[in-house]
């Protein structure tokens, strides 16, 4: 008798669907907190950064858009990895987006928890939301789908009140505005800032790690991924240059949450609340598409046996990785009650960079019945992706090979015991 096959998710949704889930991701806490580093590594020519940041996530969309054409299921990376360049290729990817994302989900209900909350309510809080938007994605990928439309329109409003403001009521000053690089930073700063902005670009692979769940994958991923990489680059821009003119290079770089302070400096006293409410509610966005894409990543892991075989489980009624999102939940709530990761996840960025190496390297192999862009896209991800994770800040390429270290070690013991249970 045939081993039967595993349950497989249920496809229900469309183009819209898909690139809000991708706004989603990228328009997280990053655009409110990202500004900040960035500016402190390269002055005004953060934007030049922002540029660099914006290049590279184009060449990673377009080679992740041609994979899951070709592979539509669960996995991303994980799964192109695995069936382009090996087995090991898509561990590395896969084992650094999950415990790089697994942070970020705690920091991100961290975040929220500190926009929504007084410090002593802070931690509660965050495990109260893990728990909520994980029960609503286990209730079904439609259900994300519309929360995150919702989310996805507080945060756009926000956003435009703090750049009505900024050019409207807080006196923006063009001479503050500039992208000359600064000699004391030189493009090593430069590039720093673009590996920092490019961390909040990355939630365009959640459209591609969900690719067992969207109609008609060939032509909806492609599509979405560029619409929502295209709209996040628009709205990164526009923001960027309102802190600028509003605050200059300096204020920007000293400040932990520029577009508040944004608000601050206007005379429209209202609109204070209305950034922090964007602010938590893009913490949640981001939040509610990490869960829904760790989840499917520790899916395809698990079914290769690469994550423990408990976790590729599918809920027999709401199709969802119910086992991997469960055990998601536990360990960022875990985290939430007892580190404070906000300053911590450097290795997260790290973990991101690898991930589209990975991705670029297997899109390179594709034979031109699956290509739908040039090599070259990919050539430049790949080289960009690299230039990127050496010039990352050493605290987090340090954290970030310890983390691949573990995993390696883990992948090791792992297949060792397999292969003494197979003799």
């Amino acid at each position: 008798m045939s081993e039967a096959r595993p349950p497989a998710l249920a496809r229900t949704l469309g183009t819209t669907d898909a690139v809000l889930i991708g706004l989603g991701s990228m328009l997280g806490a990053g655009v409110f907190a990202a500004f900040g580093p960035a500016a402190r590594s390269a002055g005004a020519a953060l934007l030049l950064g922002l540029a660099i940041a914006a290049v590279v996530a184009y060449c990673n969309a377009t080679s992740s858009a041609q994979l899951a054409a070709q592979y539509p299921t669960s996995g991303g990376t994980y799964v192109y990895g695995r069936e382009r360049l090996g087995d090991w290729w898509g561990f590395l990817a896969g084992w650094g987006f999950v415990v790089g994302k697994t942070a970020s989900c705690a920091a991100m209900a961290l975040t929220f928890a500190a926009y929504a909350v007084p410090a002593d309510w802070q931690r509660p809080t965050a495990v109260a939301a893990v728990v909520a938007l994980a029960a609503v994605n286990y209730r079904g990928v439609t259900r994300t789908a519309a929360l995150t439309r919702v989310i996805v329109s507080i945060v756009l409003a926000s956003l435009a009140v703090v750049v009505a403001v900024g050019l409207l009521g807080a006196g923006p000053d063009p001479d503050r505005f500039g992208t000359a690089i600064d000699p004391g930073l030189g493009w090593y700063g430069v590039l720093q800032s673009a590996g920092l902005l490019f961390f909040a670009f990355a939630g365009y692979a959640r459209i591609a790690t969900m690719g067992e769940e969207v109609k008609t994958p060939e032509r909806t991923i492609p599509r979405a991924i560029q619409l929502a990489l295209g709209i996040t680059v628009f709205v990164y821009a526009v923001i960027g240059v309102t802190i600028l003119t509003v605050l200059g290079a300096d204020g920007v770089a000293a400040s932990g949450a520029p577009l508040l302070d944004v608000v601050l400096e206007g005379s429209w006293s209202w609109a204070g609340p209305v950034v922090r409410v964007g602010a938590a509610a893009a913490a949640l966005g981001a939040l509610l598409a990490l869960i829904a894409g760790v989840g499917r990543t520790s899916l395809a892991m698990a079914r290769h046996g690469d994550l423990p075989r408990w976790l590729a489980a599918v809920h027999p009624r709401f199709r969802v990785p119910h086992h991997a999102e469960t055990a998601l939940a536990g360990a960022v709530c875990l985290l939430v009650l007892t580190v404070d990761l906000r300053g911590a996840i450097g290795f997260s960025s790290f973990g991101v960079l690898v991930y589209y190496l990975v991705a670029n390297l297997a899109a390179r192999t594709q034979d031109p019945g699956h290509r739908r862009f040039p090599r070259l896209l990919q050539t430049l991800g790949a080289a960009g992706c690299a230039v990127l994770v050496l010039t990352l800040p050493l605290s987090s390429v340090v954290s970030g090979i310890a983390v691949f270290a573990v995993g390696v070690a883990y992948r090791v013991v792992r297949s060792r015991r397999s292969a003494r249970a197979a003799r």
